[in-house]
């Protein structure tokens, strides 16, 4: 599926939606919408194809996914980013998909970005306010904070949605406490080989688990074990 496209900026990640949309990866419109709306190329480093589908490197050690894995897990989450809906982004990275949550559940919302890297965190802002979620940040209903994704972001919880933006060897405690009844998690877990998986919180507080999809991501670690050598 990996594929570019000549045009301006606009144009290109409209492609690119519809490049998703033909292959049957998106087929909702609500998700094809703001995927539209929110243009990857504000939110990879600059003179990197923005729109092919491939995972990308932003520093470090980070990447930012493919857009084949964004849109799954928008489409996995969309019931749980309904207008007034709170959602969690946990190794937030660039910021692109907290902005997609943000433009889900709107105004009356609250979508949190947690990323221990500072340095991604201050250019995670910087990008999604040159992004059609800029007004959602200047009325902090969309938010972006340093922090150790691992523990959640409590002040907030609980949330009818969490992404886990990398691998961890099993779900972390914290993030099934602060998921809402009714609510959803989508994680990729393991280590050699990883899992994409949903979790599911039922009214009573009862967990289920299923498995979406072999992934590959970067791991779930401490700020100091992600930057190594960096």
């Amino acid at each position: 599926m990996e594929q570019s496209w000549a045009g301006s900026g606009i144009n290109k990640n409209k492609a690119m939606v519809e490049h998703l949309q033909h292959y049957g990866v998106i087929s909702s419109k609500r998700v094809a919408e703001v995927m539209a709306t929110i243009d990857r190329a504000l939110f990879v480093p600059d003179g990197t194809p923005a729109y092919v589908d491939s995972p990308m490197a932003i520093g470090y050690n980070a990447t930012i996914s493919a857009p084949h894995m964004h849109a799954t897990c928008l489409q996995l989450l969309e019931e749980h980013l309904k207008p007034g809906m709170h959602a969690l982004d946990v190794g937030s990275g660039t910021g692109y998909l907290t902005a997609c949550f943000a433009m889900m559940v709107g105004p009356q919302g609250r979508a949190v970005g947690v990323e221990h890297i500072p340095e991604l965190v201050m250019s995670s802002i910087k990008d999604i306010e040159k992004s059609a979620a800029a007004p959602l940040l200047r009325e902090s209903s969309l938010l972006m904070h340093v922090g150790d994704g691992r523990q959640g972001w409590p002040k907030f919880a609980p949330y009818d949605a969490i992404h886990v933006g990398a691998a961890a060897p099993e779900i972390p405690e914290p993030l099934i406490d602060q998921l809402k009844p009714g609510g959803r998690m989508v994680i990729p877990v393991g280590d050699m080989l990883q899992a994409l998986e949903v979790i599911d919180k039922d009214q009573d507080g009862s967990i289920s688990v299923r498995t979406e999809t072999c992934v590959s991501y970067v791991p779930l670690t401490s700020r100091d074990a992600q930057l190594g050598d960096y």
